[in-house]
């Protein structure tokens, strides 16, 4: 099975250069020209690895790798046309694997790319999650409790998929609002809890054990 990855760059001469290269060395490419396109793509179906830019219009590379390590562990490799310290730092901290400055030669581009595959666990440790009797499956984006298919919405399925990269772990309703829907808790919303009463309506539509339980002043867990 070809490796996908998925570039994310405003700039089309860099996304059309890196499309041509990338998939004459055999991979499968996806392309987005901004933060939120990109962060859609990664939604909709887990890519193997990221190239992403520094510098973009709107949500800048930064903050995507930010809100891309709170839910997933994908190899990210960030571009910026500036060799500046402190930027690769920010991009570091954020979360990316790698950095290249722009202008790159394409040899070393694509030795670095090969080299984050290669780190990555051979089972494919983000596509499958498990806990108690429940299955996610991050690149298909489907859900099973024992041997029962459970239909989600995106945003349920992100939900859930969070709880399972983190069992057994009480996630505040600030954490969970702000790595599902992106953005802070203003203390009136009330969305956190309704999306895990969808979850749990779905999870439990059997009379199977709750699995998402309420830790009173806090928020939530998973376990069993």
């Amino acid at each position: 099975m070809k490796e996908r990855i998925l570039v994310i760059d405003d700039d089309e001469a860099i996304t059309t250069a890196l499309r041509r290269m990338l998939s004459f060395e055999g991979y499968t490419v996806e392309v987005a020209l901004d933060g939120e396109e990109g962060l859609r793509k990664v939604r909709e179906a887990i890519p193997d690895l990221i190239i992403l830019d520094i510098l973009m219009p709107g949500i800048d590379g930064v903050e995507v790798c930010r809100r891309l390590r709170s839910t997933e562990d994908v190899p990210i490799l960030m571009l910026t046309a500036r060799d500046e310290v402190a930027d690769r730092v920010r991009g570091l901290d954020a979360g990316a694997d790698d950095y290249l400055v722009k202008p790159f030669a394409p040899d070393e581009l694509l030795a670095r790319v090969r080299a984050l595959l290669r780190r990555r666990d051979p089972r494919g440790r983000s596509a499958t999650l498990r806990f108690a009797d429940l299955t996610v499956e991050t690149r298909t984006r489907q859900v099973f409790r024992g041997d029962r298919e459970i239909k989600l919405s995106a945003k349920e399925f992100d939900l859930l998929a969070y709880f399972a990269r983190h069992p057994r772990q009480v996630l505040t309703r600030e954490q969970l609002l702000e790595a599902v829907w992106g953005y802070a808790f203003d203390g009136e919303s009330n969305i956190v809890d309704v999306y895990v009463g969808y979850l749990r309506q779905k999870l439990e539509a059997r009379n199977e054990p709750r699995l998402i339980h309420t830790v009173r002043g806090v928020g939530f867990v998973l376990r069993e």
